[in-house]
């Protein structure tokens, strides 16, 4: 705000200056040029002598003239330099006041994300003290019959079981569900809760089911199975005939092969994990060696070249679920198990696993499966003919299934990748399927809440299969889970 008057100051100054030393200077040559005719006159002249006296009088009297003048240049020549350094720092000022400008819109930026996360911190919070008093709650009001086992190493809302009764609802009412099971896979869950409710809290919904997966190196782990209940959540184990540790790409477990679990290697630690699941009184699905249609797992009959995988021969598969099954009905576990029997979807098999009969040679038997299942997944690297639609990813199989039975539907492992950007339309398109009359047989499906990295065809790549990979993919999630032809069961999430 003191710039203008400064540079208004100094230019008046200069403007009277510059006028005042002119005038001086043109009286100043004046008096000279008179004063040299003079001297001209006053020295040739015999009656000189009282003209120089006048001479000199007028020279002392111009004197202090003179000296002004050169004061007034001087004056000038400071407040021309005045002016100039004023400039300079005018100009160092309104960098300054640039630089300022720009650092304090960076500290407001900053301090913007710093609320942004408080408020974050804030929600989360607030969802764990709700889901804790909730808990609280149903703990005071439960009733009916208690269950062994707490979970260790709680991470997040949902918490542990605590000493109160878990009830659950009727293995009939869990078989033919009055709305659709929206579940989840989640890193440690049902043992840790942490991601589980991080997501249910972006989606705004908490899924009644939750996904884990077990190895036949592992006792029954009771905890899950409470910890689910104490959530209302129907736990849904993925149990692995082979050690939990292998990974994907071990097809060789000898020790875990199907004629060794028909010949009865596994039977003392199938009738224990039997007992383990009465005596805790609560019911749970098993999804028993799943994708046995596929070439990935050690328990798969055949390569697709016509090459067994792991000892195993045409109709073991059959063979080792019913026996696995009769052992649980001996001990009386089968009125607390959900058996589903889960395949691979059949786009990407082997020609000879896509054709008629070879799924339904699988398959042991409606006395034996409550529900079938399917895994399937929008997964890169896409053929030419992909739509990104559920039709094309779910429908060739849904097809086959139900030429086989007509046992109800679980999607019991699905997902899909945000490579190439087709995600949020592949989920838009999911939802829109399921609300068609079409697919009332389908119950609801499990989401594989994950990012992985693997080998495809030979290329290691990380899918982000995860529900909140994208703003956009989480909006679409959200629209179609709370349509209301789609009859999930809607459970805000605290």
């Amino acid at each position: 705000m003191s710039s203008p008057s400064i540079t208004t100051r100094a230019a008046t100054w200069w403007s009277q200056s510059r006028s005042r030393s002119q005038a001086t200077a043109a009286a100043a040559i004046l008096l000279t040029v008179t004063l040299v005719g003079l001297s001209a006159f006053v020295w040739a002249s015999p009656t000189g002598a009282p003209l120089r006296k006048a001479v000199a009088e007028a020279t002392e009297a111009i004197t202090p003239y003179a000296a002004q003048n050169t004061e007034l240049r001087r004056n000038l020549q400071r407040a021309t330099e005045t002016i100039a350094s004023q400039k300079g720092k005018l100009t160092a000022m309104e960098q300054e006041a640039l630089a300022a400008q720009a650092s304090t819109a960076k500290q407001l930026a900053t301090a913007q994300q710093q609320a942004t996360a408080a408020q974050n911190q804030l929600a989360s919070v607030k969802a764990q003290l709700a889901a804790a008093n909730a808990k609280a709650s149903a703990g005071s009001k439960g009733s009916g019959q208690s269950a062994s086992g707490s979970g260790s190493g709680d991470g997040g809302s949902s918490g542990g079981t605590g000493a109160a009764p878990i009830t659950a609802p009727a293995r009939a009412d869990l078989i033919s569900p009055s709305s659709r099971y929206y579940g989840m896979y989640t890193e440690q869950a049902p043992f840790n809760w942490a991601t589980f409710d991080a997501t249910s809290a972006k989606v705004g919904v908490a899924p009644n089911m939750v996904g884990y997966f077990s190895g036949w190196d592992e006792t029954f782990r009771a905890n899950a199975v409470t910890r689910a209940w104490a959530q209302g959540r129907m736990p849904m184990m993925t149990w692995e005939s082979r050690p939990i540790s292998d990974g994907n790409d071990v097809l060789d477990a000898p020790a875990y092969s199907l004629p060794k679990i028909i010949g009865g290697d596994f039977d003392a630690y199938l009738h224990q994990y039997a007992k383990d699941i009465v005596a805790t009184g609560l019911p749970l699905a098993i999804r028993l060696d799943h994708e046995m249609n596929g070439i990935w797992y050690p328990w798969a009959e055949n390569d697709g070249q016509g090459r067994s995988i792991n000892g195993n021969n045409p109709g073991d598969y059959v063979k080792m679920w019913r026996h696995v099954h009769d052992i649980f009905q001996q001990e009386g576990a089968n009125a607390l198990v959900v058996w589903v029997w889960s395949p691979n979807i059949v786009n990407n098999l082997p020609a000879s696993h896509k054709a008629d009969g070879y799924l339904e040679g699988l398959y042991p038997g409606d006395d034996y499966v409550d529900w079938v299942g399917l895994s399937g997944y929008l997964r890169p690297p896409y053929k030419s003919d992909n739509d990104f639609s559920f039709d094309y990813t779910f429908t060739p199989s849904l097809n086959k299934l139900r030429a086989i039975t007509g046992k109800p539907i679980i999607l019991a492992e699905i997902g899909a990748s945000e490579t190439d950007g087709h995600k949020p339309a592949w989920v838009t398109s999911f939802f829109q399927a399921l609300g068609k009359p079409e697919n009332d047989d389908i119950i609801g499906f499990s989401w594989f809440n994950l990012a992985i990295t693997s080998y495809v065809e030979g290329v290691r790549a990380t899918n982000d299969w995860r529900i909140d990979s994208r703003a956009d993919t989480l909006s679409a999630f959200i629209a179609g889970l709370t349509r209301p032809e789609d009859r999930f069961t809607l459970t805000p999430a605290p």
